[in-house]
Order: C-alpha cells, then sequence, then structure tokens
C-alpha cells in the first residue's frame, strides 16, 4: 500500500499545471542542497583536526562527547524553522477501505526522508572511526553510531510532533521556541549548567557502557510512537476541524481588539492567520528570535550611536518589514472575495494600522531590557518605534498595492520563495536609507539630539495623519485593485 501512495503523489505531481515550475525549483534546490551536503561531508572529514585546532589542551574525545547533546539541541531548533512535515492528500482515502494504520504509517515513515537525518551520520562518524574506534573499540564506536542516528530519528518525530500540535494552536510553537532559547541561555548567558557537561556525563559513559546505547533508541521508539498516535487520533478531517474550531476564539471575544469595530475584528481575524499558517507564522517566531539582534552589536564598543537607529528600528519593526513586505499576498486565496464583500477598504488598512501597532508595541516592550546599555538605547528604541508606527507602515502599505505576486499559506517558510519579486527588493530601500536621511545631516552638524527628535518628530506627524494616509493609500489601491487580483489568480 505503501508503494500505491508513492505512485499517486508521483502522478499528482506530473499531472498538476504547476508541474514546469516545480521542478525547476527542485532542481535549483537539489544543486544547492548537495552543494551543502558537500560543505558537511569535508566539515565531518575534517571535525577532528577542526576540534584539535580549537581546543588544544583537551582531549579529543570528551570535547567531542560534549558537543554531541549541543548539536542536537540547536538541529532542533534549525528543524522547527526549516524541516518540512510529510503530506498526503487524506480526503480521497476517507471512503476506502484502507487502514487507518497503512496511512499513519505511510505519513510516519516519509517524515524519515529528510536531510536533516544525514547530517549528523554525516558529521559525526568519521570522527567516530577515526578516533573512538582505534582508542575504545568496536562495540564502543557501534554505540555511538547507533546513538547518533537514535537521537537523529527522536529530534525528527519530536519536531514533527510540535509542529503538527502548532498547526492546530500557534502557541504551541512559541512556546517550544522560548524553552529551547530559555535552555540555551541558561547554559551561555547565564551559566547556570553546562550542556557540555551533561552530554559528557552520558556518551562518555558510553564509551565504557555500551549498552547505554539502549536510552536513545527507547527515546526515540516512544516519540514515533507518540507522533504515530497524534497522526492516527487526527487523521479524519471532522476531529481536524472540530479541534481547530474550539483552538481558536472569535475576534468579537477579543477584549482589547473588539473595542475597534470592524478594524479591530479583522485585525484579529488576521492574528489568527499568522498563527494557523506555517509561512506567515515564521515571521512572527522570526521576529522573537531577532529581539537579541541587538547583543551583537551593543556588547561591541567599536560600533557608534548611529548604528542604534538601525537596530532600534530592525528590533521595534522587524514584524512590519518581514511580514509586511508580503501584504497583500497573505489574502491571496481569498481576494477576490474581499473585493465583492462588504468590508470597507479604510476597514482593511486601519486592520493592518493596528495588527502593526500591537505587534511592535510587544517588540518594543521586549527590547526595554536592553535598558541594561543605558537608558538612552532605550530611548533610541523608543524614537524608531514611533518610526515604525508612522513611517515605515505607511511605507509598507504603500507598496503593498504594488505587489500582484500570490502567497500559498499551506507551503511551508523554508526555501520557499513564493511571493518575492521586485517589489520586495524597491521596500527595503526607503526602509533602511529614510530614518538615516533623516538623522544624518544633524549627526554631521554635531546635534545628534536633535536628529532623534527630528526622527520621532516625524513618526509622530505621521500616526497623527494616519486617516489621511489611509485615504490616499485607499485612493491608490482603488486604481489598482484589478491587476491585483489578476496576479493572484496566477499560479
Amino acid at each position: 500500500m505503501i508503494s500505491t501512495f508513492f505512485s499517486h503523489e508521483l502522478k499528482s505531481f506530473w499531472r498538476s499545471s504547476n508541474t514546469g515550475k516545480t521542478i525547476a525549483v527542485k532542481v535549483i534546490m537539489g544543486i544547492l542542497i548537495l552543494i551543502l551536503l558537500l560543505y558537511v561531508v569535508v566539515f565531518g572529514i575534517f571535525l577532528d583536526m577542526i576540534l584539535g585546532k580549537m581546543f588544544p589542551k583537551e582531549n579529543l574525545t570528551v570535547v567531542f562527547c560534549g558537543i554531541i547533546l549541543v548539536y542536537f539541541l540547536f538541529e532542533l531548533l534549525m528543524r522547527l524553522q526549516l524541516q518540512e512535515l510529510p503530506t498526503l492528500k487524506v480526503q480521497p482515502y476517507l471512503h476506502l477501505p484502507v487502514k487507518r494504520n497503512t496511512v499513519v504509517g505511510y505519513l510516519a515513515l516519509t517524515a524519515l526522508l529528510s536531510f536533516f537525518n544525514l547530517w549528523p551520520i554525516i558529521i559525526f562518524t568519521p570522527f567516530i572511526l577515526k578516533v573512538i574506534l582505534p582508542a575504545h573499540g568496536a562495540g564502543a564506536a557501534l554505540a555511538f553510531i547507533l546513538s547518533v542516528i537514535a537521537l537523529s530519528v527522536f529530534n525528527n518525530y519530536l519536531a514533527m510532533y510540535i509542529k503538527r500540535k502548532a498547526n492546530l494552536n500557534g502557541w504551541v510553537f512559541l512556546i517550544a521556541g522560548a524553552v529551547l532559547t530559555l535552555i540555551t541561555c541558561g547554559d551561555y548567558v547565564w551559566h547556570l549548567y553546562s550542556l557540555k557537561a551533561a552530554s559528557y556525563l552520558f556518551f562518555g559513559n558510553l564509551l565504557t557502557r555500551p549498552y547505554l546505547v539502549l536510552i536513545p533508541v527507547l527515546l526515540a521508539a516512544v516519540m514515533y510512537y507518540v507522533n504515530f498516535v497524534y497522526l492516527k487520533g487526527n487523521l479524519y478531517l471532522e476531529e481536524l476541524g472540530s479541534r481547530k474550531a474550539s483552538a481558536y476564539k472569535s475576534s468579537t471575544e477579543i477584549p482589547l481588539l473588539s473595542r475597534y469595530g470592524r478594524a479591530g475584528d479583522l485585525a484579529a481575524n488576521e492574528i489568527k492567520l499568522i498563527l494557523r499558517n506555517k509561512r506567515s507564522r515564521s515571521a512572527l517566531t522570526m521576529g522573537l528570535f531577532f529581539m537579541f539582534y541587538g547583543l551583537i552589536f551593543y556588547t561591541q564598543a567599536i560600533y557608534g550611536e548611529s548604528i542604534k537607529v538601525f537596530v532600534g528600528m530592525f528590533m521595534t519593526g522587524i514584524f512590519i518589514i518581514n511580514y509586511g513586505q508580503f501584504m497583500f499576498s497573505w489574502q491571496a486565496s481569498h481576494f477576490d472575495g474581499l473585493l465583492v464583500s462588504k468590508i470597507s477598504f479604510t476597514d482593511f488598512l486601519k486592520g493592518k494600522y493596528l495588527l502593526f501597532t500591537i505587534v511592535s508595541t510587544v517588540a518594543f516592550l521586549l527590547t526595554v531590557p536592553y535598558v541594561y546599555f543605558g537608558w538612552r538605547v532605550v530611548m533610541i528604541h523608543f524614537i524608531m518605534y514611533l518610526w515604525n508606527l508612522g513611517v515605515n507602515t505607511t511605507i509598507v502599505l504603500f507598496f503593498a498595492n504594488r505587489n500582484y505576486k500570490r502567497i500559498d499559506l499551506s507551503k511551508g517558510a523554508s526555501f520557499n520563495w513564493e511571493g518575492v519579486g521586485a517589489t520586495q527588493l524597491l521596500l527595503s530601500l526607503p526602509l533602511m536609507l529614510l530614518p538615516y536621511l533623516v538623522y544624518l545631516p544633524f549627526k554631521f552638524l554635531g546635534q545628534p539630539n536633535i536628529g532623534f527628535a527630528a526622527l520621532a518628530l516625524t513618526g509622530i506627524v505621521f500616526i497623527a495623519t494616519r486617516n489621511f494616509w489611509i485615504k490616499k493609500l485607499e485612493a491608490d489601491f482603488y486604481t489598482k485593485r484589478f491587476k491585483i487580483a489578476e496576479g493572484f489568480r496566477k499560479q
């Protein structure tokens, strides 16, 4: 039956109207992956030399045992961002005499067909054969290889489970990302414990007790079973649909947004769209990770105050940039419905402004701990927060009227360039350059404080005149709405 499923997917692929474009994308992606895989192979072959140069005074085996767990922790983070869920169109099989276990088994097994599962084997096996095998024997070497494979399988199914749960409740993904971030910070920032020591505790003992390999093997088997049971319990559309319906409340039940009327309802619906779909959700999660962006610059004395303008704009407005550059492509699948609905485009734009205001406000609050580097840093963040709400939001919505490329929300975010065009390139120029065009003249005159005041005043003026800009954007939209709709209809 598995071969039948595979045959059906091949036929679906070749009969698709998008086959030519899909093949071209897959060929390009295949070349990129092969190049990346070549780098991984070279890295694995010379891993012993690399570790020897990085830790010249430490035993290679001890260092190696200490980095394995750290690698798999970061690999899990990468899987959550980049690894795609295996899919199968279940609907045609629901009315056929096909066993549920067969369908679920196919989905579970195809999850192993990922390049992420090859990387740890390619990276670690050469070191194991060159260092572990001669020093500790075949038993220890085999136990190490099996442990690496088992931990890779465990990570594979854990990432699949988290992402599937996140499809029903977007907060699951955010919580998982926060937990991984806290675990990492606990070691490398707060020094509460040592991940390297925990890794060596297991793999160091594995050198003399190969039977400990049963622990990662058992973890992999348990995670596979959990994933299998979850898939089996959510196979039918009726069950999946009912859970989705109960997981999200209607917009009118969100007190913060319901007071804004139709614009609040539209903003609430867009929040649901973001949390329910992979690519739009990635714009939000990546924004959370970029809250650490300031640590790159504020910890280095070589960077002057001018760079804080960019960093402040980037951290408080990253969602506007990431999500806004594809406006209105997020609504491409139902854009025709919006055109003929009774929704006023003024309310539609106000909903966008409200969404950006909420997320940017949260982002600004998350950057407040940077007060550690001085109150002036928080002041600059607040100034750029006002700039984002006033100027950048208006710029993003202006370029949205010139974006004619659709986005399929059902597709993943990794290596997905759907919807990317010249509009995104043009959008980046005013977003990055305009604040410096206001600030730098005063900076060169030796009056940086007046430059910051000019940035703040410009942002406030744009916020105060928001209704004026909405009317201008609405008039511009009506001259281009049919061209946008035509572009969104193209596959």
